[in-house]
């Protein structure tokens, strides 16, 4: 069992910028791919950004191509997403999640959750 706890949340003006993380406990992440995904009020969880078990390859959806950054600290069991150049559209709860071996872009790939942090981005 994997438990994960995302932080780095918070309210930022447009164009600003955050660093979130997903800290894992319980098990190492280093045998895990590791994905982003992100709900706004109303809509689907989308897939943002994912990263190999050794950080080899990553992985992002269009609309933050250039803006965010996902990497992974194995020896701190932990992930980041640093986000630059941020817009409205990015305000969303930030999910992190862990997959086994493998990395995807499906929600439903991913075994393990964790609780989410709220990104408010203000124009």
């Amino acid at each position: 069992q994997v438990q994960l706890v995302e932080s780095g949340g918070g309210l930022v003006q447009a164009g600003g910028s955050l660093r979130l993380s997903c800290a894992a406990s319980r098990r190492t992440l280093s045998s895990y791919g590791m994905g982003w995904f992100r709900q706004a009020p109303g809509k689907e969880r989308e897939f943002v950004a994912a990263i190999t078990w050794n950080g080899g390859s990553t992985y992002y959806v269009d609309s933050v191509k250039g803006r965010f950054t996902v990497s992974r600290d194995n020896a701190k069991n932990t992930v980041y997403l640093q986000m630059n150049s941020l817009k409205s559209e990015d305000t969303a709860v930030y999910y992190c999640a862990a997959r086994l071996y493998s990395i995807a872009t499906l929600k439903d790939e991913y075994e393990y959750w964790g609780q989410g942090t709220q990104v408010t981005v203000s124009s």
